[in-house]
């Protein structure tokens, strides 16, 4: 299988996704659309990463790469391809699908808790979840939940964490592709943004956390092979 990833700046990139691809067999294409990369055609891969970054769905002017990479999302999903966006990622589609884009209430930066809602533990994509999950996140913004799209999971500081649009677009608002490295990358390139407020951490509580890192990951592997087995099957 092919894995095609867009990658919005070169410090947010496939992290542990990568591992889990190159065990399983599966060839990774990763897009630096930041860097002028070309987008790869729709028919050469089978399912679509969008990760993540530091700017906003409506920067167009700033990154007019991003009017071409909504159009690129939006004939993917048509195509009814496997579709996985990841926190920009995960709002880049519900842009596309409709939905409005804007700063959520609180920053949420650092490990804190999801809680999964009924529909995200009756559907076949996270197996075995308890009723809570804790997970690493950095986002300024948030999304509406898209027309015909099922909530999966919601924060204590912003309610739209997860969704699933028809049965193969889904949206991450945290990451679980965060490795050590990841962590440190991000804090080293943003963090300026580390404050004081309810749902920020220090530097120290988000480097100094091996079993989240842990945990969010065995939650993605566990994630992404229900998603292969769902495409063996399809």
């Amino acid at each position: 299988m092919r894995i095609h990833c867009i990658q919005h700046v070169p410090f947010e990139n496939p992290g542990a996704i990568l591992n889990w691809s190159e065990k399983q067999g599966h060839e990774l294409l990763v897009t630096r659309i930041f860097a002028g990369e070309r987008l790869h055609a729709i028919e050469t891969w089978d399912w679509l990463f969008v990760l993540g970054g530091p700017m906003s769905v409506h920067d167009e002017n700033e990154y007019p790469w991003l009017n071409e990479e909504k159009r690129y999302i939006k004939e993917v999903i048509q195509t009814e391809k496997t579709v996985v966006g990841i926190c920009l990622g995960a709002q880049l589609i519900a842009h596309v699908l409709g939905a409005k884009v804007f700063p959520n209430e609180q920053k949420e930066i650092g490990w804190f808790p999801i809680q999964w809602t009924q529909a995200s533990i009756e559907l076949p994509l996270f197996p075995n979840p308890s009723s809570e999950s804790v997970v690493f996140h950095w986002h300024g913004e948030t999304f509406d939940l898209p027309d015909r799209a099922q909530l999966l999971a919601s924060s204590a500081a912003c309610k739209n964490q997860a969704f699933i649009y028809e049965k193969s677009v889904i949206g991450l608002q945290f990451h679980l592709e965060m490795m050590q490295r990841n962590v440190q990358l991000i804090i080293e390139h943003c963090g300026e943004e580390i404050s004081v407020a309810p749902y920020i951490q220090s530097e120290k509580e988000m480097l100094n956390a091996p079993l989240q890192l842990e945990r969010s990951n065995m939650l993605l592997y566990g994630f992404l092979d229900q998603l292969e087995q769902q495409y063996r099957h399809s």
